[in-house]
């Protein structure tokens, strides 16, 4: 397992979190072949993180490069199915990299740096999943949010991290507010799984961090 392997996943993550926003302002991709395409190979530079993960980082990669494909195969047949297989390829991925990392955090011997980076991934994975995961209930059940651009309706933009991490983080500005019963529903767990998340795991880390420090 390599030293600093989490890094790799931290850089990915922060770079997708200020590229999509930046990139929707500017409007420097609209086309949604290459918008799919740079959010899957940020991915990619994530998967190195799972390197000497044996079964992970094959299953990571596979998840990966099948969501590129379907995500190609959506936009040149302007089909919803192969859309729908392109967002769930790269929901397993996360979900494939949160179980990894979650392992290496909580049963990690050594309390380092490469930990705590790890605990923060997991958080900002947490918030990219339920994103992708509100995508799939819009395209699913139209209507489902309300406050959300046209644009944002039909596809992947933005505006669904920002009402994730929002929501993950319990700010609730209400701009963008879910009335389906499963958006609510989704809206309200992904609040308690935050608030879970920083009081228990990563409040336990930083204090082991520090005493592991301190010495005996």
């Amino acid at each position: 397992m390599h030293k600093n392997n989490f890094y790799y996943l931290l850089v990915a993550l922060l770079v997708l979190l200020l590229a999509v926003p930046l990139a929707d302002d500017f409007e420097v991709i609209t086309s949604p072949l290459v918008r799919g395409f740079i959010f899957s190979a940020l991915l990619l530079i994530g998967v190195w993180s799972l390197q000497g993960g044996g079964r992970y980082f094959s299953i990571g990669m596979t998840l990966v490069v099948a969501g590129i494909a379907f995500n190609i195969i959506a936009v040149n047949l302007a089909s919803p199915i192969w859309q729908f297989g392109s967002f769930l390829s790269l929901i397993a991925f996360l979900l494939v990299a949160i179980i990894f990392t979650l392992r290496q955090v909580v049963f990690g011997i050594e309390f380092n740096a490469n930990r705590l980076v790890g605990a923060v991934c997991i958080f900002l994975l947490i918030g990219v999943i339920w994103a992708l995961t509100y995508t799939v209930v819009e395209l699913l059940a139209p209507g489902s949010f309300i406050g959300l651009a046209a644009s944002t309706q039909t596809g992947w933009d933005s505006s669904w991290l920002y009402f994730s991490f929002v929501t993950l983080t319990t700010l609730g500005y209400g701009d963008i507010s879910p009335v389906s019963a499963l958006a609510q529903a989704l809206s309200y767990l992904q609040a308690v799984v935050g608030q879970f998340y920083v009081a228990v795991l990563v409040a336990g880390l930083v204090s082991a961090f520090v005493s592991d420090r301190k010495g005996p």
